[in-house]
């Protein structure tokens, strides 16, 4: 094939065949393709999309790029999550456990946080001791006894999605549905999920703005998943101000262990129980969703949630007393508490403000090689509805050092909206497509 050919006919608007597909992905692997070619390519779909036989192909031939994990050898049904990122979105540490409790095996492969998201494997390695690089024949050993393991993706799984990824970032190709889908599933597909729950945020914090654009995303995974034979649902879940209140790695577990301990409600909870009850219906422990949520709140309320989050860090070297004495994680050196200037309602957040916010504290990292602040990071003390008096906490804000502290304060001052008006209420979970 002429790979020139095949960047016109997509620059033109027309459909790409299986085969071209192939030989694109097959090219960014073998590098017999140059990066220019590629980027054009990228470009090219980018700014005419692909259709879903298009989108679902692209999907296929980057889960075969390198190995596909077998996890024939694990007991049960394994089901998998993944969220499209967000600010506060520590749903796996708190359903990982639950899900566990319950008897359904969750082999977990995790990433790392980059930009205003956070990454589940940063938020682990905050606890001393963590080890998150584990073997795939432990970690099949591991599920198997304790039924929970969380995860780095082994260098073999998905080399295209790496490789191209890496071009998307510096040509500007990220925001493109079908490119953003066939990245997403084709790692869920090749970490040996037989059912995926997806959880698509939108909203000014989310990838997705919008909820149609959410919309149109979800519906292009599920049939990615569907077309490769695996069980998928996908919920579409509000990201206009952080899902939980703690912004920040060691924070971040911190805010998981309460409400596993059943002593946290609100907005991270309830997408999190949701997420799960969908996960254990895929998994043939609940019969319908409200069942799957009574279970988890059981194990919440009888303890097993908390013990299973114990278990985990335990098994991968973790210092499971962090769950008691939370001064055992690293402490900052500066606080700085940003007070309101007036009072009112909280009108509206600028979610992605505050995720840049953390990124100045030290809590994040703006490339792979930048180093985290495990104890950095951001508590909101308000949510966007609630009534505040001038003088009252709106946030309080950790970093090694008061400029880090100043800099994070003023994003965060611009990035909360204080009016005398109440806004609307905002739905959590928009859709549920099953």
């Amino acid at each position: 094939m002429n790979f020139t050919d095949i960047i016109i006919k997509k620059r033109n608007g027309n459909e790409l065949t299986t085969d071209e597909i192939k030989y694109f992905i097959d090219g960014a692997v073998n590098k017999t393709i140059p990066d220019y070619q590629l980027s054009a390519l990228l470009m090219a779909i980018a700014i005419n999309s692909m259709n879903e036989r298009e989108t679902a192909d692209l999907t296929k031939a980057m889960t075969y790029s390198g190995n596909v994990m077998d996890l024939s050898d694990v007991k049960g049904i394994k089901t998998d999550k993944h969220s499209t990122g967000g600010v506060g979105d520590t749903t796996t540490l708190v359903l990982a456990p639950l899900i566990a409790s319950l008897g359904l095996p969750v082999v977990k492969m995790s990433g790392r946080g980059l930009g205003h998201t956070g990454g589940t494997l940063d938020k682990l390695e905050s606890i001393p001791g963590f080890n998150v690089n584990i073997p795939m024949d432990k970690a099949i050993e591991q599920v198997n006894k304790t039924g929970i393991v969380i995860m780095g993706q082994t260098q073999a799984l998905d080399p295209a999605d790496k490789y191209l990824y890496a071009l998307r970032d510096v040509t500007g190709t990220v925001e493109s549905l079908p490119l953003i889908a066939s990245s997403i599933m084709s790692k869920k597909l090749a970490a040996g999920a037989d059912a995926i729950v997806l959880d698509v945020k939108t909203g000014n914090g989310a990838f997705m703005k919008n909820e149609k654009d959410a919309l149109e995303l979800a519906k292009a995974m599920i049939s990615s998943g569907k077309s490769m034979g695996r069980s998928i649902t996908a919920l579409i879940t509000d990201m206009s101000e952080p899902l939980g209140l703690h912004i920040g790695n060691s924070l971040e577990v911190i805010e998981a262990i309460e409400i596993l301990k059943g002593k946290r409600e609100g907005r991270l909870k309830e997408v999190s129980l949701a997420l799960g009850a969908e996960m254990l219906v895929l998994g043939g422990i609940a019969e319908y969703p409200e069942q799957g949520r009574m279970l988890m709140e059981e194990n919440i309320h009888n303890g097993k949630g908390i013990e299973k989050f114990i278990e985990l860090i335990e098994t991968q070297g973790g210092d499971s007393r962090i769950t008691e004495d939370y001064s055992l994680f690293a402490q900052p050196d500066k606080k700085l508490e940003l007070k309101a200037d007036r009072s009112g309602y909280i009108y509206s957040v600028n979610c992605y403000d505050i995720g840049r916010a953390s990124l100045c504290t030290g809590a994040g990292r703006l490339s792979k090689e930048s180093k985290i602040d495990f104890s950095a990071g951001i508590i909101m003390h308000c949510r966007i509805g609630d009534t505040v008096e001038r003088g009252d906490i709106i946030a309080e804000i950790f970093a090694a050092d008061n400029e880090k502290c100043i800099e994070a304060a003023d994003i965060i001052k611009n990035a909360v909206n204080i009016s005398d008006s109440k806004p609307k209420e905002r739905k959590l979970i928009y859709e549920i497509l099953r």
